[in-house]
């Protein structure tokens, strides 16, 4: 099965090529690799020249192609006519040398399955539960014979009644699911929402859909939208054999105040593609959620270390959540 992948990249020149070191070491390697570079210099094309890494087209993009949705969109345009799969990572990520072996193998063993994702080893904070410990269900969220302990966010909706019933990766109809991810158990599990830093479609997903205009510039929950709509063609899953770490450099990210506003306005959009027509209690829950976290990110300022980030974001999701009485997002 041949498959390529799609690196989307900014400014980001080291972690890219410990990324492609790690791509070299792969049990299978992609058929074709593109690198789609939107950085205003040429430090990742210098940095690329001085490697050989097989199979790897480079296109340095123009400003009208800069951003992540549309360096997606143009990586996808340029994607082998031959290639079944379209695999996409950020670019400060690095792979476990099976990666794409597991991958590959989901599709193979699953023609049901349309859209894999993997799993952050070094992001990933479950524990075997032990059997003679009763975990408090407010702080703590068993999922089959493991356990995590919840954050400041999780434990105050779970104390208000405000939590999502469904299990992770799942999107109810209020929108506001569970993101604490899987347990390392080598299982696959049913999802709606595949993570950008590692997930990947069928090409024929392709053949019908790209990344949504809507996000266009610094791109916040593009990878969300993208899964909702793929679901038409078949199941998304995470494959807990597909392993990485994610290391979240911090270049190329907006400031705090437009990521607050993006958090709310974004989510909202992604609610109304999944759910587009919204009953009075889904309408209550998705509000009453937004407002909680946002007061929690105004309790971090006087918690957290980093107060000013916490306050200029707390400021930000109020004022995304204030716009959308009076110029709610429109679906393109």
């Amino acid at each position: 099965m041949k498959f390529t992948l799609i690196i989307c990249t900014y400014k980001r020149a080291k972690p890219l090529v410990t990324l492609l070191n790690s791509i070299k070491n792969q049990t299978l390697y992609p058929s074709e690799i593109l690198i789609i570079d939107g950085s205003p210099d040429d430090l990742s094309e210098k940095a690329l020249q001085a490697e050989n890494f097989q199979n790897l087209s480079y296109f340095r993009v123009p400003i009208e192609h800069r951003g992540l949705t549309r360096q997606r969109n143009f990586g996808i345009e340029r994607v082998a006519s031959d290639s079944e799969i379209v695999c996409f990572l950020d670019d400060d990520t690095e792979l476990f040398p099976d990666y794409f072996e597991e991958l590959i193998k989901t599709y193979d063993d699953h023609p049901d399955i349309f859209g894999v994702g993997g799993i952050a080893v070094n992001e990933n904070s479950w524990m075997q539960a032990d059997p003679n410990i009763k975990y408090n269900n407010h702080k703590y969220f068993k999922f089959e014979n493991f356990v995590i302990k919840e954050g400041q966010r999780n434990v105050a909706r779970n104390y208000l009644g405000l939590q999502s019933h469904l299990g992770p990766g799942k999107m109810p109809n209020y929108s506001h699911g569970r993101t604490c991810g899987f347990p390392m158990n080598d299982k696959i599990y049913e999802v709606d929402l595949l993570i950008g830093m590692s997930f990947s479609f069928r090409k024929k997903v392709f053949e019908q859909l790209r990344f949504s205009p809507y996000f266009e510039g610094y791109g916040l929950y593009e990878d969300a939208d993208f899964s909702v709509r793929a679901l038409q063609f078949g199941k998304n899953v995470i494959n807990t054999k597909v392993k990485l770490n994610h290391y979240h450099n911090p270049a190329g990210r907006p400031n705090k105040y437009q990521y607050g506003k993006m958090v709310v306005r974004n989510g909202w959009y992604v609610w109304r593609v999944k759910n587009p027509n919204p009953n009075f209690k889904d309408r209550l829950k998705w509000n009453s959620i937004s407002f909680l976290l946002t007061l929690i990110r105004f309790s971090n300022t006087f918690t957290s270390g980093e107060k000013k980030e916490a306050l200029t974001e707390a400021i930000g999701r109020t004022a995304g959540w204030m716009s959308l009485f009076f110029n709610k997002p429109k679906q393109k």
